[in-house]
């Protein structure tokens, strides 16, 4: 099993396949490197080489009391960049994961980087706050909080069977398989990583880092995210970015690249090829 150690003895998991131009997956709060499947998968088979790793005290990274942060988690990135020895790569990042991407970008430089694509992405900020009173009330993480220490195993059945993919929705068609995937991967990490996590998620202000931003960014939300809402998210990244591009989605869930991976997958090579 790939692992790379980083300097505070944290070992990151990592899969690494193929060959060619790289592109690295950064995944979302609370998954794991599974959660790229569809886009690993269709990448790899366009001549791409892709690599995604675990973050720290998720899935098959160790799981450390501490260091579950922006700061950590972008310097951790950069171990596996520098590890892997990337060039010209292309970073992708889901909703936690983008604020991955977007603040390794501004701490670590872009030095080694071509493009970057962050999907219903945390940045900016996604706590309420005068600055920012688009954001959602600090309560509403709070709670996250409180049903993740009561019962871990329910709270995660229970985002994965209703908003991260829209199945709470009228006419919508759940599917097991993916609440099932969902729910294993959550549960394959540590508790403390995903507690303090919602914390870093949702309380990091990425305003100045999306500032010094330089490379092509293509920012991908759906009007209809329901845990990343659209309104204070994507269209204020886009413009906050110098090379930003922004591309709506209407009726797509938190989890489009799984739901609706043929679209996302497409429009990301599009982006990636452009």
């Amino acid at each position: 099993m790939p692992t790379l150690k980083t300097k505070d003895g944290t070992e990151i998991y990592y899969k690494d396949w193929g060959s060619g131009q790289p592109i690295v997956f950064s995944h979302g709060w609370p998954l794991s490197a599974d959660d790229w499947d569809a886009q690993m998968l269709f990448f790899l088979n366009h001549g791409y080489r892709v690599i995604a790793h675990d973050r720290r005290g998720h899935g098959r990274s160790s799981q450390t009391g501490g260091g579950h942060d922006m700061d950590h988690y972008a310097d951790d990135l950069a171990a596996l960049t520098a590890h892997l020895d990337l060039k010209n790569a292309i970073h992708v990042g889901h909703s936690t994961g983008g604020g991955e991407v977007v603040h390794y970008l501004a701490r670590r430089g872009e030095s080694g980087v071509a493009k970057a694509a962050i999907l219903c992405a945390v940045p900016p900020l996604m706590v309420k706050t005068e600055a920012n009173p688009k954001g959602l009330p600090k309560a509403v993480f709070d709670d996250f909080q409180a049903q993740l220490a009561a019962n871990r195993s329910q709270f995660y059945r229970d985002v994965a069977a209703g908003p991260f993919y829209g199945y709470n929705r009228p006419g919508a068609k759940a599917s097991e398989p993916v609440i099932a995937n969902w729910w294993r991967q959550g549960m394959m990490g540590g508790a403390k990583a995903h507690y303090d996590g919602i914390v870093a998620f949702s309380q990091t202000d990425f305003t100045e880092d999306l500032k010094k931003i330089s490379v092509p960014v293509l920012v991908m939300h759906s009007e209809d995210d329901q845990i990343v809402p659209y309104v204070a998210a994507g269209p204020l990244s886009a413009k906050l970015l110098k090379n930003g591009t922004l591309k709506t989605y209407k009726g797509f869930p938190h989890g489009m690249p799984t739901t609706e991976a043929a679209t996302i997958n497409a429009d990301l090579l599009a982006f990636i090829k452009g």
